[in-house]
């Protein structure tokens, strides 16, 4: 039997960070966590990563193709934050974002990690940024290392 496993740490990896900039008071400690831990335990260097701001959740799925097929990365990292208000718009957006980025991740041939919260309230988000539920840029950006090591894993 053969299992394919693979460890976090890609120190030669070309990361893009792609984070929307509305919420960004949420959006800057999922990118603070997603950072910390491609450098700390994936031992990604500072100079293979690069982080594109734009305007919000919506704008990440274009972005993310945009960066998987330009060749220039090794994994994409998504981040952002909708959180839910009075009317439809949070269906509409998260949707879009969720739907969108998995079609660039199931289009791709590198490794698309998806770190957008999808709350109820602030509450929940700040939760997730950093403090008692963890935080879910990290998280996505330790997804996105082992992916692709993984796929390399397969490759061989």
């Amino acid at each position: 039997m053969k299992v394919i496993e693979a460890a976090v740490a890609t120190p030669t990896a070309r990361i893009a960070i792609v984070i929307a900039r509305f919420n960004n008071f949420i959006n800057d400690s999922l990118l603070d966590g997603a950072i910390d831990a491609m450098k700390r335990i994936g031992q990604v260097k500072d100079e293979n990563i690069t982080v594109v701001w734009v305007p919000g959740a919506y704008e990440l799925p274009m972005t993310a193709r945009a960066l998987a097929n330009s060749g220039n990365y090794d994994a994409v990292v998504a981040l952002g934050t909708v959180i839910r208000g009075g009317t439809a718009h949070f269906e509409y957006v998260a949707g879009e974002a969720s739907s969108g980025l998995a079609s660039v991740a199931m289009n791709s041939e590198i490794p698309v990690a998806f770190g957008v919260l999808t709350t109820e309230n602030i509450e929940q988000a700040i939760e997730r940024a950093g403090t008692k539920a963890g935080n879910k840029g990290a998280e996505a950006a330790l997804t996105a290392l082992e992916m692709i090591n993984v796929l390399n894993a397969i490759k061989a």
